[in-house]
């Protein structure tokens, strides 16, 4: 990747509760942050806003959703002002052409799976902000080529992150577990960590994974890998793993950079 790049990443967001931890995951989204040029502007494709429909938001100061019940008052106080960019968001728009992206002007705002993680990297909340929304009615394929298709952005100081999980069956979850992964999910994270970091354009063979039912029995916190995935390819480069672990067995909190 040249100087004129910015990189992009997936941040593995689990628990909302890391919004106010201190741990290796959250210290690893510090880093990041203080390791990248200072952006024009963050595109995040949250799992949390997961729509029929692709939309960026389009307002100029976004609300922070505290999108979550039965948690702590103290994650429900927390606000994360940072500004949004109509204009930006009208730039990615004309950039992702000829697929169409709709522009919210003022339905949505910053939802957990993007202030959650920002807090920690970018915490003076300063740089405008715009949500991605996962389409709900367009699978793994699509995601990609729109991150194929929005990589001349990072050439324009725009930095593009992901928030999911790639692995996030909170059917599963066993406590008793703590920070071991169950054995379906250590395999499906590994094979999902060996493509990125040789070929992303592979990665789309996961769906046919054995593990991937169990991995992803929805497909809202996995898809957000899936323009991180073209950004790698549209560059021909590929990822590397910013931190890796596992919360009570069923969810993986793997985080990639590319770049």
């Amino acid at each position: 990747m040249d100087s004129g790049v910015m990189p992009a990443a997936l941040l593995g967001h689990g628990d909302p509760r890391n919004a106010l931890a201190d741990n290796r995951y959250t210290r690893a989204w510090r880093d990041f942050g203080a390791s990248v040029p200072v952006p024009r502007a963050i595109l995040m494709v949250s799992a949390h806003w997961y729509v029929g429909s692709t939309l960026l938001t389009a307002m100029a100061a976004p609300r922070t959703i505290h999108d979550f019940y039965g948690f702590p008052q103290a994650l429900f106080d927390v606000e994360y002002p940072a500004p949004g960019a109509p204009d930006i968001a009208a730039e990615i728009a004309e950039v992702a052409k000829p697929r169409w992206i709709g522009l919210d002007s003022d339905g949505w705002g910053l939802d957990h799976g993007t202030w959650s993680v920002l807090i920690h990297a970018f915490p003076e909340a300063t740089i405008p902000v715009i949500q991605l929304s996962v389409n709900a009615l367009e699978g793994f394929d699509e995601h990609f080529d729109l991150g194929v298709r929005l990589a001349p952005l990072r050439r324009q100081g725009i930095l593009i992150l992901g928030s999911g999980n790639v692995v996030h069956n909170l059917g599963l979850i066993d406590w008793q577990a703590e920070e071991n992964g169950a054995d379906w999910a250590v395999r499906f994270n590994e094979s999902c960590i060996a493509l990125m970091r040789e070929d992303p354009q592979k990665l789309r063979t996961l769906v046919d994974h054995p593990d991937y039912r169990r991995a992803v029995p929805t497909p809202d916190h996995f898809l957000p890998l899936a323009p991180i995935a073209g950004l790698a390819a549209a560059s021909d480069s590929t990822g590397s793993v910013l931190v890796d672990g596992y919360v009570a067995g069923s969810l993986s909190m793997t985080a990639f950079q590319v770049g």
